[in-house]
Order: structure tokens, then sequence, then C-alpha cells
């Protein structure tokens, strides 16, 4: 995919910048393998032919391409982490004084086991 990506972009650069009709092809010897060039507008017309870059003609490194798929597949991954304001999602008060409970705040509500519970506060379960 991303040699895919390469070839491209080096070709679209080749075809923006250079004027083919300065290069003789025909009689350029190369060990190299040519590539097509084929005419914008129309692309079933082939305007001229360039040698691939060397660095296209080396031998892949199985580490280098382990390495380049590993950092690219982390592009995908989903984020986790703590909420940031995990514990904040109630609207909880403090019940004051006279209750002979700490002043920290409750959570609200009845009928179920975090009502009256303690909340944010980093001495308080839960919260």
């Amino acid at each position: 995919f991303w040699l895919k990506r390469l070839y491209q972009g080096y070709f679209r650069h080749i075809l923006s910048c250079c004027d083919l009709s300065k290069f003789h092809f025909a009689s350029m010897a190369t060990s190299r393998p040519v590539v097509s060039i084929y005419n914008f507008e129309n692309p079933s017309e082939k305007s001229g032919t360039v040698p691939m870059p060397e660095v296209l003609t080396s031998p892949l490194r199985p580490d280098l391409v382990r390495e380049v798929h590993k950092n690219m597949s982390k592009n995908t991954r989903q984020a986790y982490a703590v909420k940031q304001k995990a514990g904040y999602d109630t609207a909880a008060e403090s019940w004051g004084t006279g209750r002979a409970v700490a002043r920290i705040p409750r959570a609200p509500g009845g009928g179920t086991h975090r009502a009256g519970q303690a909340t944010f506060g980093n001495q308080a379960r839960g919260g």
C-alpha cells in the first residue's frame, strides 16, 4: 500500500516537473527497468518512459516492512483511557451539617445502593 503511494507520488512529480521532449528514451541504455508515462488527458496515449528509481528495485527488507506495517496499523486503533471526568456524572450535593455524616457531596436519589454514597472525593469509594 505505502509502496504504491510512493510510486504514484514519484511519477506525478515527474509528469508535473519534466518536459519529456528533452529526453531521448530510445537511445538511453539502462540496466534498470523502465516505466511508461501516459498522457493525463488521454490515458491510452503513451507519452514516454523513464528508468525506474533504484530504490524501488532494491529488495524489500522484512524488518523494515514489519516496522512500517506495525506503525501504520497503530493509526486505526481505538482510543481507550480513564475518563477525565469519571465519577462526575452525578448531581451530588453535600447534605450539610446536622446529619452525623461527613460534609462530602453525596449521590442523590433513593432505592439504589448508590444513593447517599459519598462522591467527588479521593477518599470516597467510587468517587
